[in-house]
């Protein structure tokens, strides 16, 4: 199964303090995440973001999150464990 095939669940990553999380059932595949941090984000098959396992700048997936419409990237915080967005 390769990073573009589609995956029913949702995955977490770490990236730096952050930990990352696409809800698939309200991303609607606008791409704007993909758009601003393509080191982490891509569409699969279904028109859904992924998060790829390559590292990019933390500030970078901020506001890659921020731009998604329908609020479906997740970050929390590790280092504080609180939710960075949405906030």
């Amino acid at each position: 199964m390769d990073n573009l095939t589609s995956k029913t669940e949702d995955k977490e990553i770490q990236v730096g303090k952050y930990k990352i999380k696409v809800i698939r059932d309200l991303c609607i595949g606008a791409a704007s995440c993909v758009a601003i941090s393509p080191k982490i984000f891509k569409l699969d098959n279904e028109n859904k973001a992924i998060i790829l396992n390559d590292q990019d700048v933390p500030e970078s997936i901020l506001m890659a999150a921020q731009s998604c419409p329908t609020k479906a990237i997740v970050i929390i915080d590790t280092e504080t464990n609180t939710q960075v967005w949405p906030a």
